[in-house]
């Protein structure tokens, strides 16, 4: 088993009798089927539908103090803080950036448990294994307890790219993507039998009509990584945009139609002169690129 403390994470407590209704009525996940030791990955919208901020949501124990504590990429901490208050009007919650005092170990490759910390299985994927939000300087107890190999959160990223596993700020622009562009949809960061939130009237209609034209796509590439941003061509057209990578792997944002129409005419995909080739996750349900032609 190996561990990681992510320094790119950060934690955002939201407290208070009104907590689990208040989040509710605003994040694209169930709060109220949520119990203590398990975890939801979610996000919270704009009104017209795109992703401000995706998180994992955790809730603490009632003897440990309750809340539930949102792991959240550490650089939208304060901003979330802010735009949660903003909704906040007369609920009774209190909302506050604890990632001065607290981080996310991430530790995969093996089963464990860990008294330190609020730990919880990463929702989106079984493979991603473990995750704790605990002060920074018990990350290497905690390892310990796992029986867990501390090793940097780079090869954490690798083993996240290789899964296919999309992260925002590197694989998508908050403020700019759907949450199925993000494939939230596939990982189980969208419930679509819950009530309203804000902006799921697009969300639904995107699912019910299967309008997402553009998703994060797990891609494969053979020697010098591109370079995140880098435009991804099909000939001389622009059928996407490169996103991390690691080891031969990458992910990559691409127009699912303009890539199945280039497939299919013998086009190859290159991003920064390197050949990129699609790779469907085991965990994809939706039409890939290049299917229909090996259908035939």
């Amino acid at each position: 088993m190996k561990a990681a403390l992510l320094p790119g994470r950060g934690v955002v407590k939201v407290a208070g009798d009104g907590a689990r209704n208040f989040l509710h009525g605003l994040v694209t996940a169930d709060m109220l089927a949520l119990a203590p030791g398990t975890a939801r990955f979610c996000a919270l919208l704009t009104p017209q539908g795109k992703i401000i901020a995706d998180f994992i949501v955790a809730e603490a124990q009632a003897k440990d103090g309750g809340g539930f504590f949102l792991d959240v990429e550490r650089t939208l901490g304060a901003p979330l803080v802010a735009k949660l208050n903003m909704y906040k009007l007369r609920a009774k919650v209190i909302v506050e950036d604890l990632s001065e005092v607290l981080g996310v170990l991430a530790a995969w490759d093996g089963a464990g448990t860990a008294k330190q910390g609020l730990s919880y299985a990463d929702p989106r994927l079984p493979a991603l294994g473990l995750r704790a939000m605990l002060p920074p300087h018990l990350a290497a107890t905690a390892a310990a307890e796992l029986g867990a190999t501390p090793v940097d959160a780079g090869q954490y990223e690798a083993h996240r790219i290789a899964l296919g596993v999309p992260q925002g700020g590197a694989d998508f622009s908050y403020g700019d993507a759907f949450p199925h562009e993000a494939d939230m949809d596939q990982l189980g960061g969208v419930d679509f039998a819950k009530g309203c939130y804000v902006g799921q009237e697009v969300v639904s209609r995107m699912e019910h009509r299967g309008t997402a034209r553009s998703r994060a796509v797990p891609v494969r590439y053979d020697g010098t990584a591109p370079a995140a941003g880098a435009a991804v061509t099909a000939g001389d057209r622009q059928v996407g945009t490169m996103g991390s990578s690691a080891a031969g792997r990458g992910l990559a944002l691409l127009r699912l139609d303009r890539v199945n129409d280039a497939m299919a005419q013998g086009e190859s995909l290159a991003a920064a002169g390197v050949a990129i080739h699609p790779v469907k996750p085991d965990w994809a349900r939706f039409a890939f690129p290049g299917e229909a032609k090996a259908a035939e």
